[in-house]
């Protein structure tokens, strides 16, 4: 255990340290986030430096790399796709701040992007014999068998976007992964006793809880595509790689729940001519818009996520 505590410290201070020195060049840079027109309540976060996804993501993978020197196959492809993520992410951002405005990539363009690392992961999980799936509440795992390679398709995009559309509000996106990235390495430890992929979880929810020191309201600096993105990478790569994408539903309710609701409200609003289930979505800004500060709503997604997790732990123990 003591490894974990002192390379999640290590990924803070890093993180810390990084995004110290990241949020003054980024401001120079005129690397300033633009803001949607339509969510009036962010007007006074424009020019807001974008970005950050940087510090915190580094910093994570420099401390797993001092503290883990056994790094095998699993731990590279994992770093590997979220470091791919990120530097999609990265292109986006830099595209939106060079042309000031909120359009980056195109839509279809950051889909062919994650479908070619999500089929470069769903390969390596076939070859390597991941393709089992741990049901969540249960000690059952199933094989599926070539079934792994639609599945990581389906699993990597959701989830990869699901990240990207929960982070809307300040705190947000970071304030669920960092529970989500401290309970899934507890998981993944009571599963197989490793340290590899456990050690990469901690390292990563350390550096979250850095950068939350920046991005809570009002936020200083955004993670931007470049963090969220990634973040997406290294959810659904080590759910994939340690067989527990399913917990993905359970650990990640509220990435789902951003989806859900994004699809929900475009179905309705098709179908009804207009209507809408929701004020706005993703449903976080329903939330806002009902009159809940940003705060309150990213420690309600924060305290769901952490309880969820430590209901899959205490099936797991």
């Amino acid at each position: 255990m003591k490894i974990y505590i002192l390379s999640a410290l290590l990924a803070f201070a890093l993180s810390f340290a990084f995004l110290l020195v990241l949020i003054p060049l980024l401001k120079r840079l005129k690397a300033g986030q633009n803001i949607l027109s339509y969510v009036k309540e962010h007007k006074s976060k424009g020019g807001t430096p974008t970005m950050g996804g940087i510090a915190f993501i580094f910093a994570a993978v420099i401390a797993f790399f001092v503290f883990f020197n056994r790094v095998g196959r699993e731990e590279l492809i994992c770093v590997a796709v979220g470091l791919s993520c990120l530097l999609v992410g990265f292109l986006d951002d830099w595209l939106k701040c060079s042309k000031s405005r909120n359009l980056g990539l195109k839509a279809w363009q950051k889909l062919v992007f994650q479908a070619m690392i999500a089929i470069f992961l769903g390969v390596y999980c076939f070859r390597a014999g991941k393709s089992s799936l741990w049901i969540p509440f249960t000690k059952i795992r199933v094989n599926v068998g070539a079934w792994i390679l639609p599945l990581s398709l389906l699993f990597f995009l959701g989830t990869v976007n699901a990240v990207n559309l929960t982070d809307g509000l300040d705190g947000l996106a970071a304030g669920v992964s960092m529970p989500f990235f401290l309970l899934f390495g507890i998981i993944v430890y009571l599963q197989t006793h490793t340290d590899g992929i456990p050690i990469l979880c901690f390292c990563l929810s350390g550096a979250l809880t850095a950068y939350l020191l920046f991005n809570a309201s009002p936020a200083s600096v955004f993670m931007g595509d470049t963090g969220s993105l990634a973040l997406g990478g290294f959810v659904s790569a080590i759910a994939l790689i340690s067989e527990n994408v399913m917990y993905i539903l359970v650990l990640g309710a509220c990435f789902v729940f951003s989806v859900i609701s994004v699809v929900i409200q475009v179905i309705y609003y098709k179908a009804t001519g207009g209507k809408r289930v929701f004020l706005m979505a993703p449903a976080h800004h329903h939330f806002q818009q009902k009159g809940y500060s940003e705060t309150r709503i990213s420690y309600a997604y924060f305290t769901i996520t952490l309880l969820f997790g430590l209901l899959c732990v205490a099936f797991i123990v």
